[in-house]
């Protein structure tokens, strides 16, 4: 396991620990960042048009889609850290 996917699993359980719940935009932002960093490229089909939240998680996710695991990995970490300072 490289060093990067290891503070990348860190950051996961850290952001656990945040006392206050982010804001839509960010919980956004952070799913979005994870999937790409751990699963690649969004692989499924678009939610319902009715699945609000489903829709805004895949589209989330799809506005990432090229972007390299290892940059993603990183860029949920720095995120983390950020809401954690």
């Amino acid at each position: 396991m490289t060093d990067l996917r290891r503070e990348f699993e860190q950051a996961a359980e850290d952001i656990q620990q945040l006392g206050q719940r982010p804001d839509n935009d960010t919980l956004l932002k952070l799913y979005a960042l994870y999937k790409q960093g751990s699963e690649g490229n969004v692989h499924s089909e678009q939610p319902g048009f009715f699945d609000f939240v489903g829709t805004a998680k895949y589209e989330a996710w799809a506005q990432l889609r090229d972007t390299p695991e290892d940059e993603a990995m990183q860029r949920y970490i720095d995120l983390v850290r950020e809401l954690l300072s």
